[in-house]
Protein backbone atom coordinates (compact mmCIF):
# COMPACT_ATOMS: atom_id res chain seq x y z
CA UNK A 1 0.00 0.00 0.00
CA UNK A 2 1.60 3.26 -1.09
CA UNK A 3 -0.37 5.54 1.26
CA UNK A 4 -0.92 4.98 4.98
CA UNK A 5 -2.94 8.08 5.93
CA UNK A 6 -6.63 7.89 5.08
CA UNK A 7 -8.72 10.57 3.36
CA UNK A 8 -12.21 11.60 4.51
CA UNK A 9 -14.26 13.51 1.91
CA UNK A 10 -17.56 15.32 2.44
CA UNK A 11 -20.38 14.84 -0.03
CA UNK A 12 -22.32 17.87 -1.27
CA UNK A 13 -23.65 19.47 -4.45
CA UNK A 14 -20.27 19.15 -6.20
CA UNK A 15 -19.90 15.44 -5.46
CA UNK A 16 -23.36 13.88 -5.35
CA UNK A 17 -23.41 12.19 -8.75
CA UNK A 18 -22.41 8.51 -8.97
CA UNK A 19 -19.78 9.34 -11.61
CA UNK A 20 -18.09 12.01 -9.49
CA UNK A 21 -18.19 9.84 -6.37
CA UNK A 22 -16.58 6.91 -8.21
CA UNK A 23 -13.83 9.20 -9.49
CA UNK A 24 -13.18 10.49 -5.97
CA UNK A 25 -12.97 6.98 -4.51
CA UNK A 26 -10.57 5.95 -7.26
CA UNK A 27 -8.50 9.07 -6.50
CA UNK A 28 -8.10 7.97 -2.89
CA UNK A 29 -11.18 8.57 -0.71
CA UNK A 30 -11.41 6.02 2.13
CA UNK A 31 -14.26 7.48 4.21
CA UNK A 32 -17.26 9.48 3.00
CA UNK A 33 -18.71 12.11 5.34
CA UNK A 34 -22.42 12.93 5.25
CA UNK A 35 -22.94 16.37 6.81
CA UNK A 36 -26.29 16.37 8.63
CA UNK A 37 -26.19 20.17 8.91
CA UNK A 38 -27.53 20.22 5.34
CA UNK A 39 -30.18 18.22 3.49
CA UNK A 40 -33.11 16.04 4.43
CA UNK A 41 -33.13 12.56 5.93
CA UNK A 42 -33.96 11.13 2.50
CA UNK A 43 -31.01 13.01 0.95
CA UNK A 44 -28.65 11.24 3.34
CA UNK A 45 -30.25 7.85 2.81
CA UNK A 46 -29.93 8.28 -0.97
CA UNK A 47 -26.30 9.35 -0.69
CA UNK A 48 -25.47 6.42 1.59
CA UNK A 49 -26.97 4.05 -0.99
CA UNK A 50 -24.88 5.74 -3.69
CA UNK A 51 -21.71 5.30 -1.59
CA UNK A 52 -22.37 1.58 -1.12
CA UNK A 53 -23.07 1.12 -4.83
CA UNK A 54 -19.95 3.05 -5.88
CA UNK A 55 -17.74 1.07 -3.50
CA UNK A 56 -19.02 -2.23 -4.85
CA UNK A 57 -18.60 -1.08 -8.45
CA UNK A 58 -14.97 -0.15 -7.84
CA UNK A 59 -14.17 -3.05 -5.53
CA UNK A 60 -13.21 -0.80 -2.61
CA UNK A 61 -15.45 -0.70 0.44
CA UNK A 62 -15.39 2.78 2.00
CA UNK A 63 -16.72 3.76 5.41
CA UNK A 64 -19.58 6.20 5.92
CA UNK A 65 -19.35 8.82 8.66
CA UNK A 66 -22.59 10.56 9.62
CA UNK A 67 -21.73 13.97 11.08
CA UNK A 68 -24.43 15.34 13.39
CA UNK A 69 -25.25 19.05 13.24
CA UNK A 70 -25.25 19.68 16.98
CA UNK A 71 -26.73 22.81 18.59
CA UNK A 72 -27.48 25.73 16.23
CA UNK A 73 -25.66 28.61 17.91
CA UNK A 74 -26.38 31.09 15.13
CA UNK A 75 -27.81 34.49 14.32
CA UNK A 76 -31.13 34.65 12.49
CA UNK A 77 -31.92 35.92 9.00
CA UNK A 78 -31.60 39.46 7.55
CA UNK A 79 -33.46 41.63 5.09
CA UNK A 80 -31.76 40.96 1.77
CA UNK A 81 -29.89 37.99 3.29
CA UNK A 82 -27.08 40.03 4.85
CA UNK A 83 -26.08 43.29 6.55
CA UNK A 84 -22.94 45.32 7.25
CA UNK A 85 -21.68 45.79 10.82
CA UNK A 86 -19.55 48.90 11.30
CA UNK A 87 -16.81 49.08 13.98
CA UNK A 88 -17.77 51.15 17.03
CA UNK A 89 -21.51 50.90 16.37
CA UNK A 90 -23.98 49.20 18.73
CA UNK A 91 -25.55 45.89 17.68
CA UNK A 92 -28.24 43.96 19.53
CA UNK A 93 -28.64 40.18 19.51
CA UNK A 94 -32.32 39.71 20.33
CA UNK A 95 -33.60 36.27 21.31
CA UNK A 96 -37.17 37.57 21.11
CA UNK A 97 -36.95 39.02 17.60
CA UNK A 98 -39.24 37.27 15.11
CA UNK A 99 -38.77 39.67 12.17
CA UNK A 100 -35.82 39.81 9.78
CA UNK A 101 -32.68 41.43 11.17
CA UNK A 102 -30.98 44.71 10.21
CA UNK A 103 -27.70 46.56 10.78
CA UNK A 104 -28.95 47.43 14.31
CA UNK A 105 -30.20 44.07 15.57
CA UNK A 106 -30.56 40.39 14.69
CA UNK A 107 -32.56 37.44 15.93
CA UNK A 108 -31.07 34.26 17.40
CA UNK A 109 -31.55 30.55 16.72
CA UNK A 110 -29.92 30.01 20.11
CA UNK A 111 -32.43 31.53 22.57
CA UNK A 112 -30.29 30.83 25.66
CA UNK A 113 -27.55 33.29 24.70
CA UNK A 114 -28.73 36.10 27.05
CA UNK A 115 -28.35 33.70 30.00
CA UNK A 116 -24.87 32.54 28.92
CA UNK A 117 -23.12 35.91 28.60
CA UNK A 118 -22.32 38.91 30.78
CA UNK A 119 -20.84 42.40 30.23
CA UNK A 120 -17.23 42.22 29.10
CA UNK A 121 -17.60 38.90 27.23
CA UNK A 122 -16.39 38.70 23.64
CA UNK A 123 -18.60 37.12 20.98
CA UNK A 124 -17.15 35.95 17.68
CA UNK A 125 -19.36 35.62 14.61
CA UNK A 126 -18.77 33.88 11.27
CA UNK A 127 -15.70 31.85 12.38
CA UNK A 128 -14.24 34.82 14.22
CA UNK A 129 -14.26 37.27 11.32
CA UNK A 130 -16.56 39.63 13.26
CA UNK A 131 -16.00 40.53 16.91
CA UNK A 132 -18.61 41.91 19.33
CA UNK A 133 -18.07 43.02 22.94
CA UNK A 134 -21.01 42.53 25.31
CA UNK A 135 -22.00 45.79 27.04
CA UNK A 136 -25.22 44.76 28.76
CA UNK A 137 -27.85 42.02 28.96
CA UNK A 138 -31.44 43.26 29.20
CA UNK A 139 -34.03 40.52 29.28
CA UNK A 140 -33.89 38.72 25.92
CA UNK A 141 -31.49 41.28 24.44
CA UNK A 142 -27.68 41.13 24.38
CA UNK A 143 -26.39 44.66 23.74
CA UNK A 144 -22.94 44.75 22.14
CA UNK A 145 -20.44 47.08 20.51
CA UNK A 146 -18.91 46.01 17.19
CA UNK A 147 -15.12 45.80 17.63
CA UNK A 148 -14.31 44.20 14.27
CA UNK A 149 -16.97 44.72 11.63
CA UNK A 150 -17.79 43.37 8.22
CA UNK A 151 -20.52 41.60 6.32
CA UNK A 152 -22.84 39.35 8.33
CA UNK A 153 -25.18 37.05 6.44
CA UNK A 154 -28.00 34.70 7.42
CA UNK A 155 -27.46 31.99 10.04
CA UNK A 156 -23.77 32.61 10.71
CA UNK A 157 -22.35 30.92 13.79
CA UNK A 158 -21.75 32.51 17.20
CA UNK A 159 -18.91 31.54 19.55
CA UNK A 160 -18.06 32.90 22.97
CA UNK A 161 -14.34 33.50 23.40
CA UNK A 162 -13.09 31.10 26.06
CA UNK A 163 -16.21 28.93 25.79
CA UNK A 164 -19.11 28.77 28.20
CA UNK A 165 -22.21 28.37 26.03
CA UNK A 166 -24.54 25.88 27.72
CA UNK A 167 -26.17 24.36 24.61
CA UNK A 168 -26.43 20.55 24.89
CA UNK A 169 -24.36 18.49 22.47
CA UNK A 170 -27.37 16.47 21.30
CA UNK A 171 -30.47 18.28 20.09
CA UNK A 172 -33.89 16.84 19.19
CA UNK A 173 -32.83 17.01 15.52
CA UNK A 174 -29.64 15.05 16.29
CA UNK A 175 -31.68 12.32 17.97
CA UNK A 176 -33.82 11.93 14.85
CA UNK A 177 -30.70 12.06 12.65
CA UNK A 178 -29.13 9.22 14.67
CA UNK A 179 -32.14 7.06 13.72
CA UNK A 180 -31.63 7.99 10.05
CA UNK A 181 -27.90 7.21 10.21
CA UNK A 182 -28.57 3.82 11.81
CA UNK A 183 -31.10 2.98 9.08
CA UNK A 184 -28.18 2.76 6.62
CA UNK A 185 -25.74 1.46 9.25
CA UNK A 186 -23.07 4.14 9.09
CA UNK A 187 -19.70 2.90 10.32
CA UNK A 188 -18.98 6.11 12.25
CA UNK A 189 -21.15 8.69 13.98
CA UNK A 190 -19.51 12.08 14.60
CA UNK A 191 -20.91 14.03 17.57
CA UNK A 192 -20.62 17.82 17.38
CA UNK A 193 -19.70 20.03 20.37
CA UNK A 194 -19.41 17.40 23.14
CA UNK A 195 -18.23 18.97 26.42
CA UNK A 196 -17.54 15.79 28.39
CA UNK A 197 -17.71 12.00 28.41
CA UNK A 198 -21.39 12.05 29.41
CA UNK A 199 -22.31 13.62 26.05
CA UNK A 200 -20.57 10.75 24.23
CA UNK A 201 -22.10 8.08 26.49
CA UNK A 202 -25.56 9.45 25.75
CA UNK A 203 -24.86 9.45 22.00
CA UNK A 204 -23.65 5.84 22.19
CA UNK A 205 -26.75 4.75 24.05
CA UNK A 206 -29.04 6.43 21.51
CA UNK A 207 -27.08 4.97 18.56
CA UNK A 208 -27.05 1.45 19.98
CA UNK A 209 -30.81 1.54 20.60
CA UNK A 210 -31.50 2.94 17.11
CA UNK A 211 -29.18 0.36 15.54
CA UNK A 212 -30.62 -2.63 17.40
CA UNK A 213 -32.99 -3.75 14.56
CA UNK A 214 -29.88 -4.27 12.41
CA UNK A 215 -27.65 -5.40 15.32
CA UNK A 216 -25.44 -2.47 14.40
CA UNK A 217 -23.22 -0.43 16.73
CA UNK A 218 -21.30 2.42 15.06
CA UNK A 219 -17.93 3.79 16.06
CA UNK A 220 -18.30 7.15 17.82
CA UNK A 221 -16.14 10.13 16.87
CA UNK A 222 -16.07 13.09 19.28
CA UNK A 223 -15.55 16.39 17.46
CA UNK A 224 -13.32 18.48 19.71
CA UNK A 225 -14.50 22.02 19.01
CA UNK A 226 -15.37 23.47 22.43
CA UNK A 227 -12.80 24.85 24.86
CA UNK A 228 -14.65 23.02 27.67
CA UNK A 229 -13.76 19.69 26.03
CA UNK A 230 -9.98 20.19 26.38
CA UNK A 231 -9.72 19.53 30.16
CA UNK A 232 -11.91 16.42 29.69
CA UNK A 233 -10.07 15.10 26.63
CA UNK A 234 -8.92 11.83 28.19
CA UNK A 235 -12.38 11.01 29.55
CA UNK A 236 -13.97 11.89 26.19
CA UNK A 237 -11.51 9.58 24.42
CA UNK A 238 -12.33 6.73 26.81
CA UNK A 239 -16.03 7.16 26.01
CA UNK A 240 -15.42 7.35 22.22
CA UNK A 241 -13.82 5.31 19.45
CA UNK A 242 -11.94 8.33 18.15
CA UNK A 243 -11.82 12.10 17.95
CA UNK A 244 -11.87 14.75 15.26
CA UNK A 245 -9.56 17.74 15.64
CA UNK A 246 -12.25 20.19 14.46
CA UNK A 247 -10.07 23.25 14.13
CA UNK A 248 -12.71 25.75 13.01
CA UNK A 249 -14.91 26.30 16.06
CA UNK A 250 -12.07 25.25 18.37
CA UNK A 251 -9.80 27.99 17.00
CA UNK A 252 -12.52 30.59 17.47
CA UNK A 253 -12.95 29.61 21.14
CA UNK A 254 -9.30 29.10 22.19
CA UNK A 255 -7.58 31.37 19.64
CA UNK A 256 -5.81 30.42 16.41
CA UNK A 257 -2.36 30.41 18.01
CA UNK A 258 -3.29 27.65 20.48
CA UNK A 259 -4.59 25.18 17.91
CA UNK A 260 -1.35 23.69 16.43
CA UNK A 261 -0.08 22.58 19.84
CA UNK A 262 -3.52 21.25 20.79
CA UNK A 263 -3.62 19.30 17.51
CA UNK A 264 -0.34 17.58 18.33
CA UNK A 265 -1.47 16.85 21.88
CA UNK A 266 -4.78 15.36 20.71
CA UNK A 267 -3.21 13.15 18.03
CA UNK A 268 -0.57 11.87 20.46
CA UNK A 269 -3.09 11.12 23.21
CA UNK A 270 -5.52 9.39 20.83
CA UNK A 271 -2.79 7.08 19.54
CA UNK A 272 -1.60 6.30 23.08
CA UNK A 273 -5.16 5.37 24.06
CA UNK A 274 -5.67 3.15 20.97
CA UNK A 275 -8.25 5.50 19.43
CA UNK A 276 -8.48 6.86 15.88
CA UNK A 277 -8.04 10.55 15.08
CA UNK A 278 -9.14 12.72 12.15
CA UNK A 279 -7.62 16.14 11.45
CA UNK A 280 -10.11 18.51 9.83
CA UNK A 281 -11.01 22.05 8.75
CA UNK A 282 -9.56 24.18 5.93
CA UNK A 283 -6.86 21.66 5.03
CA UNK A 284 -7.07 22.45 1.31
CA UNK A 285 -9.41 25.46 1.53
CA UNK A 286 -8.00 27.33 -1.47
CA UNK A 287 -8.81 24.37 -3.75
CA UNK A 288 -12.50 25.20 -3.41
CA UNK A 289 -11.82 27.67 -6.23
CA UNK A 290 -8.21 26.98 -7.33
CA UNK A 291 -6.78 23.88 -9.06
CA UNK A 292 -3.68 23.85 -6.82
CA UNK A 293 -3.24 24.35 -3.04
CA UNK A 294 -1.16 27.00 -1.30
CA UNK A 295 2.27 26.03 0.05
CA UNK A 296 0.92 26.58 3.58
CA UNK A 297 -1.89 24.06 2.97
CA UNK A 298 0.61 21.49 1.70
CA UNK A 299 2.62 21.95 4.89
CA UNK A 300 -0.51 21.75 7.02
CA UNK A 301 -1.54 18.38 5.58
CA UNK A 302 2.03 17.05 5.76
CA UNK A 303 2.42 18.09 9.40
CA UNK A 304 -0.79 16.32 10.38
CA UNK A 305 0.56 13.17 8.69
CA UNK A 306 3.90 13.51 10.51
CA UNK A 307 2.02 13.99 13.80
CA UNK A 308 0.46 10.56 13.21
CA UNK A 309 -3.15 11.37 12.33
CA UNK A 310 -5.19 8.45 10.99
CA UNK A 311 -6.99 10.62 8.46
CA UNK A 312 -7.12 14.09 6.95
CA UNK A 313 -10.52 15.50 6.06
CA UNK A 314 -11.96 17.58 3.23
CA UNK A 315 -15.13 19.59 3.81
CA UNK A 316 -16.25 22.30 1.37
CA UNK A 317 -13.35 21.34 -0.91
CA UNK A 318 -15.24 18.22 -2.07
CA UNK A 319 -18.78 19.20 -1.03
CA UNK A 320 -18.99 22.47 -2.98
CA UNK A 321 -15.59 23.04 -4.61
CA UNK A 322 -14.76 23.27 -8.30
CA UNK A 323 -12.05 20.58 -8.15
CA UNK A 324 -13.14 17.69 -5.89
CA UNK A 325 -11.18 14.94 -7.69
CA UNK A 326 -8.05 17.08 -8.09
CA UNK A 327 -8.21 17.96 -4.38
CA UNK A 328 -8.32 14.30 -3.34
CA UNK A 329 -5.49 13.43 -5.75
CA UNK A 330 -3.34 16.27 -4.45
CA UNK A 331 -4.00 15.43 -0.82
CA UNK A 332 -3.10 11.78 -1.42
CA UNK A 333 0.21 12.80 -3.03
CA UNK A 334 1.07 15.06 -0.06
CA UNK A 335 0.36 12.21 2.37
CA UNK A 336 2.64 9.82 0.48
CA UNK A 337 5.54 12.28 0.43
CA UNK A 338 5.18 13.07 4.14
CA UNK A 339 5.08 9.37 5.04
CA UNK A 340 8.18 8.74 2.96
CA UNK A 341 10.06 11.35 4.99
CA UNK A 342 8.75 10.15 8.36
CA UNK A 343 11.21 8.47 10.70
CA UNK A 344 10.18 5.09 12.16
CA UNK A 345 11.29 4.53 15.76
CA UNK A 346 9.27 1.47 16.62
CA UNK A 347 11.55 0.18 19.39
CA UNK A 348 11.03 3.38 21.39
CA UNK A 349 7.27 2.81 21.34
CA UNK A 350 7.75 -0.36 23.40
CA UNK A 351 10.02 1.12 26.09
CA UNK A 352 8.25 1.13 29.47
CA UNK A 353 5.07 -0.25 27.87
CA UNK A 354 3.22 -3.22 29.31
CA UNK A 355 0.37 -5.19 27.75
CA UNK A 356 -2.15 -6.91 29.99
CA UNK A 357 -4.09 -8.67 27.21
CA UNK A 358 -2.94 -11.64 25.16
CA UNK A 359 -4.40 -10.31 21.89
CA UNK A 360 -2.78 -6.90 22.38
CA UNK A 361 0.59 -8.51 23.20
CA UNK A 362 0.36 -10.62 20.02
CA UNK A 363 -0.34 -7.46 17.98
CA UNK A 364 2.72 -5.71 19.42
CA UNK A 365 4.84 -8.84 18.91
CA UNK A 366 3.84 -8.94 15.23
CA UNK A 367 4.94 -5.32 14.76
CA UNK A 368 8.28 -5.86 16.49
CA UNK A 369 9.01 -9.05 14.56
CA UNK A 370 7.97 -7.69 11.15
CA UNK A 371 10.04 -4.53 11.70
CA UNK A 372 13.25 -6.36 12.60
CA UNK A 373 12.89 -9.17 10.07
CA UNK A 374 12.02 -6.81 7.21
CA UNK A 375 8.71 -8.55 6.47
CA UNK A 376 6.81 -7.52 3.34
CA UNK A 377 3.46 -7.44 5.13
CA UNK A 378 1.62 -8.12 8.37
CA UNK A 379 -1.58 -10.14 8.00
CA UNK A 380 -4.06 -9.69 10.87
CA UNK A 381 -6.93 -12.18 10.69
CA UNK A 382 -9.57 -10.35 12.70
CA UNK A 383 -13.30 -10.50 13.43
CA UNK A 384 -13.68 -7.16 15.21
CA UNK A 385 -10.72 -5.25 13.73
CA UNK A 386 -9.13 -4.66 17.17
CA UNK A 387 -5.83 -6.37 16.33
CA UNK A 388 -5.40 -4.24 13.22
CA UNK A 389 -6.30 -1.10 15.21
CA UNK A 390 -3.68 -1.79 17.88
CA UNK A 391 -1.03 -2.38 15.24
CA UNK A 392 -1.95 0.83 13.44
CA UNK A 393 -1.23 2.94 16.56
CA UNK A 394 2.51 2.56 15.90
CA UNK A 395 4.44 3.91 12.92
CA UNK A 396 5.91 1.16 10.78
CA UNK A 397 6.80 0.92 7.09
CA UNK A 398 5.31 -2.57 6.79
CA UNK A 399 1.70 -2.53 5.47
CA UNK A 400 -0.92 -4.12 7.73
CA UNK A 401 -3.62 -6.18 6.00
CA UNK A 402 -6.75 -6.42 8.15
CA UNK A 403 -8.26 -9.67 6.88
CA UNK A 404 -11.84 -10.32 7.93
CA UNK A 405 -14.98 -12.16 6.94
CA UNK A 406 -17.15 -9.37 8.39
CA UNK A 407 -18.25 -6.61 5.99
CA UNK A 408 -18.85 -4.11 8.81
CA UNK A 409 -15.31 -4.71 10.10
CA UNK A 410 -13.84 -4.30 6.63
CA UNK A 411 -15.54 -0.92 6.26
CA UNK A 412 -14.67 0.22 9.77
CA UNK A 413 -10.97 -0.52 9.24
CA UNK A 414 -11.02 1.90 6.27
CA UNK A 415 -10.25 4.69 8.77
CA UNK A 416 -7.23 3.01 10.44
CA UNK A 417 -3.84 4.37 9.41
CA UNK A 418 -1.64 1.91 7.47
CA UNK A 419 -4.37 -0.76 7.44
CA UNK A 420 -5.64 -2.19 4.16
CA UNK A 421 -9.02 -3.85 4.86
CA UNK A 422 -9.32 -7.14 3.01
CA UNK A 423 -12.31 -9.46 2.78
CA UNK A 424 -11.68 -13.21 3.03
CA UNK A 425 -14.00 -16.19 3.56
CA UNK A 426 -14.92 -17.19 7.10
CA UNK A 427 -12.95 -20.39 7.74
CA UNK A 428 -12.94 -22.30 11.02
CA UNK A 429 -9.85 -24.43 10.25
CA UNK A 430 -6.73 -22.49 11.23
CA UNK A 431 -4.30 -23.97 8.73
CA UNK A 432 -6.74 -23.51 5.86
CA UNK A 433 -7.37 -19.90 6.91
CA UNK A 434 -3.61 -19.19 6.91
CA UNK A 435 -3.27 -20.74 3.45
CA UNK A 436 -6.22 -18.71 2.13
CA UNK A 437 -4.80 -15.46 3.55
CA UNK A 438 -1.39 -16.03 1.96
CA UNK A 439 -3.02 -17.07 -1.33
CA UNK A 440 -5.09 -13.88 -1.49
CA UNK A 441 -2.04 -11.63 -1.19
CA UNK A 442 0.05 -13.74 -3.57
CA UNK A 443 -2.77 -13.49 -6.15
CA UNK A 444 -2.77 -9.69 -5.71
CA UNK A 445 0.97 -9.49 -6.23
CA UNK A 446 1.58 -8.22 -2.67
CA UNK A 447 3.62 -11.30 -1.77
CA UNK A 448 6.03 -13.18 -4.03
CA UNK A 449 7.99 -16.42 -3.58
CA UNK A 450 10.73 -15.90 -1.01
CA UNK A 451 8.97 -13.03 0.80
CA UNK A 452 8.55 -13.25 4.56
CA UNK A 453 5.42 -12.02 6.34
CA UNK A 454 3.94 -12.09 9.85
CA UNK A 455 0.43 -13.38 10.43
CA UNK A 456 -1.78 -13.28 13.51
CA UNK A 457 -5.02 -15.11 14.26
CA UNK A 458 -7.01 -16.62 17.12
CA UNK A 459 -7.81 -20.18 18.09
CA UNK A 460 -10.54 -21.24 17.98
CA UNK A 461 -11.24 -19.27 14.80
CA UNK A 462 -14.19 -16.91 14.37
CA UNK A 463 -14.43 -15.31 17.81
CA UNK A 464 -13.75 -11.60 18.34
CA UNK A 465 -11.04 -10.72 20.86
CA UNK A 466 -9.38 -14.12 20.63
CA UNK A 467 -6.10 -13.34 18.79
CA UNK A 468 -3.51 -15.58 20.46
CA UNK A 469 -1.13 -16.71 17.72
CA UNK A 470 1.73 -15.11 15.80
CA UNK A 471 3.48 -16.93 12.99
CA UNK A 472 6.29 -15.82 10.68
CA UNK A 473 6.10 -17.41 7.24
CA UNK A 474 8.04 -17.43 3.96
CA UNK A 475 6.17 -17.73 0.68
CA UNK A 476 7.15 -20.99 -1.02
Amino acid sequence: MSRQTKIVATLGPASSSPEMLERMIRAGVDVVRLNFSHGTAQDHIDRATMVRTAGQAIGKEVAIMADLQGPKIRVGKFEGGKTLLEPGRPFVLDAGLRELGSAERAGLDYRELPRDVKPGDTLLLNDGLLVLEVEAVRGEEVHTIVRIGGELSNNKGINKQGGGLTAPALTAKDMEDIKTAMSFQCEYLAVSFPKNATDMEMARQLANVAGEPWRHKPGLIAKIERSEAIPHLEAILKASDGIMVARGDLAVEVGNAAVPALQKKMIKLAREMDKVVITATQMMESMIVNPVPTRAEVSDVANAVLDGTDAVMLSAETAAGKYPVETVTTMAAICVEAERADEVRLDQDFINRSFGRIDQSIAMGALFTAYHLGCKAILALTESGSTALWMSRHKIDVPIYGMTSQLVTQRRMALYRNVLPTMMPGITDRDEALRQAEGLLVARGVLKPGDTYAITCGEPMGYPGGTNMLKVCRVG
